[in-house]
């Protein structure tokens, strides 16, 4: 990174944070596609990220051994930060889909708090669905998805991974 880059607070910056290998423990609802689920499974996994693009995208692989039916998981996230919106768009892929990538959901950081929206389909309904990122200090970071069956009138959460840092990337900031 050069010295210029790090003098630019656009909002580019925002995911240095997650640089590094995490620990990462998984509460999600069991259908995440029925609204009126309420039954919650728990897990683990380990997620590494780095960046790339010279800070202005960055790459994430999640690994889980053995999710609660006993089979294994990989997801990916891409995310892309577009310096003229000040706007990240952040992608994702596992192999519960493989060979789909699915629609971005796009928005910005505000100090430790970022909030992203998009739309998508689950089993072939629209539905409106929502990152919301809350970083709480260098090692400790936690990702909440939710998805709106009704236009964004109402939403349920459906996934909370909670982030423990397990090491830094070569190179990240201590």
């Amino acid at each position: 990174m050069t010295t210029s880059e790090n003098l630019i607070d656009d909002g580019r910056h925002d995911f240095d944070f997650l640089a590094g290998t995490w620990n990462v423990h998984h509460r999600k609802l069991a259908a995440m596609a029925d609204p009126e689920c309420t039954e919650w499974v728990e897990f683990d996994g380990v997620q590494w990220m780095r960046q790339t693009l010279g800070v202005l995208g960055n790459v994430d692989n999640l690994t889980i051994d053995k999710m609660p039916d006993g089979s294994s998981f990989q997801g990916m996230s891409l995310r892309l930060f577009d310096p003229e919106a000040g706007q990240w768009s952040i992608y994702w892929t596992s192999t519960a889909a493989p060979g789909h990538l699915d629609p971005p959901v796009v928005g910005r950081w505000t100090g430790t708090h970022g909030v992203f929206h998009g739309t998508d389909a689950v089993a072939g309904k629209p539905i409106e669905v929502r990152f919301d990122w809350d970083v709480f200090d260098a090692d400790s970071a936690q990702w909440e998805q939710a998805f709106s069956f009704d236009g964004g009138q109402t939403w349920v959460h459906n996934w909370r991974m909670s982030f423990t840092r397990l090491s830094r990337a070569a190179g990240d900031p201590a």
